[in-house]
């Protein structure tokens, strides 16, 4: 009886990690498609190069739906990835609760984008557990691929939504954002701090997370080409 318990345990085991692991590639596959089609967009609705450029690291939460269980008190997953001086770190997934539909973003599923510029809002996205407009300051960014960000330059987060096509910004002031530690485990296949994944200690070498780090390191090259 034993031996059947603990085999029921590690099966039960074994296809919660490969649930998790499958979840964690839909996510890393969503969110490259996502930046690839930020940049690809008409010029009017896209995020401006001055953001892509300048950004200090990148989370993207894909596909959230208006009035499923990833609204309001509940939580939804993205991921993100910030600069070294070795390039763009490996993605480190994240979980958010406490996001609001308000009025700028529409629809009934959207994308969020999230650009941290400066170095108060890089220290809170590795400490891995802030609060959005709460532990540090976040604006709706300017859109326009030639926009400015000096509206918010004082911000240490611009946000966008993505709905029918066209960016954006939104608040997300009130989400609160913490490490996903269990697609963590799934990905790397141990516990790994998310501050040692963001600043390029840890490395993925998933070909779904080096595609994210692609179109992050492209849409980020290409601002910087146009200005």
């Amino acid at each position: 009886m034993m031996r059947k318990i603990a085999a029921v345990a590690l099966l039960s085991l074994g296809s919660s990690l490969l649930w998790a692991q499958t979840d964690h590639t839909e996510r890393l596959q969503r969110a490259t498609d996502i930046v690839q089609h930020m940049t690809s967009g008409a010029p009017d609705h896209g995020v401006p190069n001055e953001v892509l450029e300048g950004a200090k690291c990148v989370g993207v939460i894909p596909r959230l739906k208006k009035g499923a269980f990833v609204i309001g008190a509940e939580h939804g997953r993205g991921v993100a990835t910030c600069r070294t001086a070795n390039g763009w770190s490996s993605p480190a997934p994240f979980e958010t609760s406490g996001i609001s539909w308000g009025p700028q973003i529409g629809g009934k599923e959207t994308d969020l984008l999230m650009f941290v510029m400066n170095d108060e809002g890089m220290n809170k996205l590795l400490s891995g557990h802030f609060k959005v407009g709460g532990d540090v300051s976040a604006v709706a960014g300017p859109v326009g691929r030639q926009g400015s960000a000096e509206a918010g330059w004082k911000a240490g987060i611009l946000t966008y939504s993505n709905a029918k096509g066209a960016f954006i910004g939104a608040s997300l002031n009130g989400a609160e954002l913490q490490a996903d530690e269990g697609a963590t485990q799934a990905w790397f296949g141990r516990d790994v701090p998310f501050q040692d994944i963001l600043t390029g200690k840890v490395k993925s070498t998933n070909a779904a997370a080096n595609e994210f780090v692609s179109a992050v390191a492209h849409a980020s090259g290409n601002a910087r080409s146009e200005r």
